[in-house]
């Protein structure tokens, strides 16, 4: 049996030091094998390196300087990975926006990242053109899988720059991805992500979460403006594994791909798998290739993780971790997935050989094996810090230990059990909802006399948004005008999902409210407050 320094040294993991590295080395080790597979089309490594080297040359033509700010809006695609280590071979750094955000949250990411050039698909156009006035670091629009009148094309002005890599000088401390979290202020903060932080995350991830192989065939179907889409990804191509890409996380065409490409890997969050559970045909679907199911991003119901196990068939294994820690800190192992729901399957692990875990009292005092307090964790795979916002990075990064948010204990034997949330954020399918920022949207609306947002669980999502709602007198709002209202404000996934009326809202001597008293009723009968 080969140990993980041969596997490295067999796929040329050891002269990978950067992100950039990545298509260099494997377009030496296996060019004309195929990198990337969207929607039919091909790349190879060979090709994907070059194309990488001049998506640098043209970011350098353009004037920009190392550890400038590149943006993407759009779905995935595979032009998405040419313009990420397109970047890193620049030196710079790649901005994923998230699309579903609302316009205003956009321009917000638009500005504060500092872009300077941006890659926008068709989708998006109209919400560009009316924020490029208000961008004054934004130097060009490219457009990807589409044609604008003002715009370049990406084909166009990827294929004028020269295939000569230019081999930028990086070190392993600059960033070389910044991806943007919702704050409990409401405004989204850009977790800064170096190229260690990643290169730390891939070779462990690779050889601890199931010993990957030369031959894999990994599926990204998380969109790309999330660490579990882009992170999940780069450890495809970090192994030399065929990666298949997804623009949209369709169920139906997942059960086909993972036929027809013999899919071996794929990272889910818990929604897809409720929804691939639904789709027709799951029955009869072939996931004979599979070697395992990953999946993370928020709670998976015991439920639903059995019925996955008895009709899919195959190896699940599950992950806890955030952006600002890379992704995953934890790893929860097949082994450990009793098809019954006994023993550890309501834990989410174990931490890697890379990261130490704590539980700590608000203190920062650690406190002793099962008793609950918030996770904290120590490692290379800790962001660099939030953009241009040094007082959150402070809060959240204590000496060389991230604080999570989140609450847990630590058994005996090191397994890791979320037990509730320190923050108030609400997870709902993998997403991260605070919810100030929809108290805020919510209070400008001027029949509430008062509100509370909470997460009630939801058997699809985990968690869906709750308001909590103190009508003015004499108003008639109802539920669905609500829901509408926040609609027009923010992105429909934070947006309430159902409200409830009451007389008042719990609060202490302080006036703060009670958000626990809030959750109880919705909570009741369930032995842990996340779902």
């Amino acid at each position: 049996m080969q140990s993980s320094e041969q596997n490295e040294e067999m796929r040329g993991e050891s002269s990978i030091t950067t992100v950039a590295d990545i298509p260099r080395v494997q377009a030496r080790r296996k060019p004309e094998e195929a990198a990337i597979v969207f929607e039919g089309r091909e790349t190879s490594y060979a090709q994907l390196n070059v194309r990488a080297s001049q998506v640098a040359n043209g970011l350098l033509a353009e004037g920009l300087k190392p550890q400038a700010r590149v943006a993407v809006l759009d779905k995935s695609s595979d032009s998405f990975f040419e313009v990420l280590f397109g970047a890193a071979k620049a030196g710079c750094v790649l901005v994923p926006f998230n699309w579903r955000l609302s316009q205003s949250e956009i321009a917000y990411v638009m500005n504060d990242s500092e872009a300077e050039v941006l890659f926008v698909g068709p989708e998006f156009f109209a919400l560009i053109e009316k924020l490029i006035g208000h961008s004054p670091r934004l130097k060009r629009v490219v457009v990807l899988g589409g044609v604008h009148e003002l715009w370049e094309t990406y084909d166009e002005w990827r294929d004028r720059q020269s295939h000569c890599d230019p081999m930028t000088e990086i070190e392993m401390s600059q960033v070389a991805l910044q991806m943007y979290t919702s704050g409990t202020t409401g405004r989204p903060k850009g977790a800064q992500l170096t190229h260690s932080n990643l290169l730390t995350l891939l070779p462990t991830a690779l050889a601890e979460w199931g010993a990957w192989t030369d031959d894999e065939v990994n599926m990204v179907c998380l969109p790309l403006f999330h660490i579990g889409g882009t992170g999940w990804a780069l450890m495809g191509l970090y192994s030399g594994a065929k990666t298949i890409v997804m623009r949209d996380a369709a169920p139906a065409q997942m059960l086909r791909l993972v036929s027809e490409q013999r899919v071996t890997r794929m990272f889910v969050v818990p929604a897809l798998i409720l929804f691939l559970l639904q789709t027709p045909g799951v029955e009869e679907a072939d996931f004979s290739s599979v070697k395992q199911i990953l999946y993370g991003a928020s709670p998976m119901p015991v439920e639903l993780l059995r019925r996955a196990m008895r009709t899919l068939e195959c190896p699940f294994a599950q992950v806890y971790g955030l952006t600002e820690t890379t992704g995953g800190i934890t790893y929860l192992p097949p082994e450990d997935h009793d098809p019954l729901g006994g023993g550890r399957v309501r834990s989410c692990g174990k931490p890697p050989s890379t990261v130490e875990l704590r539980i700590v009292d608000a203190a920062g005092e650690e406190l002793p094996i099962g008793e609950v307090g918030e996770i904290v964790c120590r490692g290379r795979q800790n962001m660099k810090g939030y953009w241009n916002l040094p007082e959150e990075t402070a809060q959240t990064i204590r000496g060389q230990w991230l604080h999570t948010g989140d609450a847990g204990y630590l058994d005996a034997d090191g397994y890791l059990y979320i037990h509730d949330r320190v923050k108030d954020m609400i997870v709902s399918g993998g997403e991260n909802i605070y919810p100030a920022e929809v108290e805020n949207v919510l209070f400008s609306h001027p029949a509430i006399a008062d509100v509370a947002v909470i997460g009630a669980p939801d058997e699809v999502w985990g968690e869906s948004v709750k308001a909590v709602v103190v009508k003015n007198c004499d108003s008639d709002v109802t539920e669905a005008e609500i829901i509408a209202f926040a609609r027009e404000r923010i992105a429909h996934y934070k947006a309430p999902k159902s409200v409830d009326f009451v007389e008042s809202l719990p609060r202490n001597p302080s006036g703060k409210i009670l958000k626990r008293e809030l959750r109880a009723p919705y909570w009741a009968g369930r032995d842990r407050q996340v779902n």
